[in-house]
């Protein structure tokens, strides 16, 4: 009778940059892919707006019917924006090791930029395409980098997200906190990770703060709505919001996940003729709330707190309408010592070392998946 070697702790730097197209976010983190050892901080870099519009260009040319030609025609722009992506991060990742002193990182977690996310679960359908040129920076680096992290959950028939659940487990026993546990992650999409009786449940809930930024980005030129300042002015549009449940996706069962594009045509015309940007940006919070609301009534335990994390807990206005919408304690993970901005860039870091450890990053009650699943390719330095 054989035994399993024990797992070997391992240095990893998480990159991430999410659906939000704000910037990027790296964090170090040492750990076996099971037991978290040390979280040793991160940066963040900011993507300069003329390379957010680009990618918005590349989401938008991903959102065509016939997307594939149209990739097919301008892929040679599109390697020249992976390229780019690499370049970012390889500079980041080498200012992060020099100014923090950092000791021997042995692999780099690099989750590169959602462009689509169109899984069709229970097949090997779907698809999910991540850009940024892994080879590259892994040359730029000289650290092997894992990516392409969830292809793989979704050609076994899963949503291939979310994927940082598994890594909320690991805080969560670490910090041992109460069960039922419900962390909302809120970025361009939110997401929630519920532990209850050491069952790990988890599923996007719906927007995050995309399609507020966008809103705030056309009607006043921000990026974004400071600490939820014009939320906070304006009046919400409750027949909106309540159209806005009306939404196909809030009837499917989890698990269960969206594209940043999934609710932008419908929310739209839900808005109808609103103008006002603070009405706007007001409804926009009511909707991001209701839907974690629904989310919530779908556990099997409804917990006493909600733990939020990801860039939308800024959003101050957002944070009160979340508690009125559930009618749960809104607490920041911040209060229990987690960096609600890392935290997505220290479980990618996290899940490359799971990789190298051939050990799952996706669950049946996460992304749908039979049995659990291993993700992500290594690129040697």
């Amino acid at each position: 009778m054989t035994s399993n070697p024990p797992l070997r702790r391992m240095k990893a730097i998480g990159l991430m940059s999410g659906t939000s197209l704000d910037g990027i976010d790296a964090a170090v983190i040492e750990s076996d892919g099971e037991r978290i050892f040390r979280r040793e901080g991160g940066l963040h870099l900011a993507y300069s707006p003329d390379f957010q519009e680009r990618l918005r260009q590349v989401i938008a040319l991903h959102a065509a019917p016939d997307w594939q030609s149209a990739v097919k025609q301008q892929s040679d722009w599109l390697a020249e924006i992976e390229q780019e992506i690499a370049d970012i991060h390889a500079e980041l990742v080498m200012r992060l090791c020099q100014q923090q002193g950092h000791g021997r990182v042995e692999v780099v977690g690099f989750h590169g930029q959602t462009v689509l996310h169109r899984p069709l679960r229970g097949t090997s359908n779907g698809v999910t395409r991540q850009i940024g040129n892994a080879e590259r920076l892994a040359r730029l680096i000289g650290i092997p980098v894992v990516h392409d992290f969830r292809s793989h959950d979704v050609s076994c028939g899963g949503e291939g997200a979310p994927l940082v659940p598994v890594y909320h487990q690991a805080l969560a026993r670490a910090a041992e906190l109460p069960q039922p546990l419900v962390i909302l992650n809120i970025g361009g999409v939110a997401n929630i990770t519920a532990i209850s009786q050491g069952e790990l449940i988890a599923f996007d809930t719906g927007p995050g703060v995309a399609l507020i930024d966008e809103w705030v980005l056309r009607h006043t030129g921000q990026g974004f709505d400071t600490d939820g300042r014009l939320a906070a002015q304006g009046q919400v549009d409750w027949a909106a919001v309540a159209r806005f449940g009306d939404h196909v996706y809030f009837a499917k069962p989890y698990p269960k996940s969206l594209d940043r594009n999934d609710f932008g045509q419908w929310v739209t015309e839900i808005m109808g003729g609103e103008s006002h940007p603070a009405n706007g940006a007001a409804t926009l919070v009511a909707m991001t709330a209701a839907a974690v609301a629904r989310s919530l009534a779908l556990l099997p335990q409804k917990p006493q707190c909600l733990w939020v994390a990801g860039g939308g807990r800024h959003n101050l206005a957002l944070l009160a309408e979340l508690g009125r919408a559930t009618g749960l304690v809104v607490r920041l993970v911040d209060d229990l010592g987690w960096d609600g901005d890392l935290l997505e860039a220290e479980a990618f870091g996290f899940l490359a070392i799971r990789h190298c450890q051939g050990l799952p990053l996706s669950f049946p009650n996460t992304t749908g998946v039979v049995e659990p699943c291993l993700g992500g390719r290594m690129v040697m330095a």
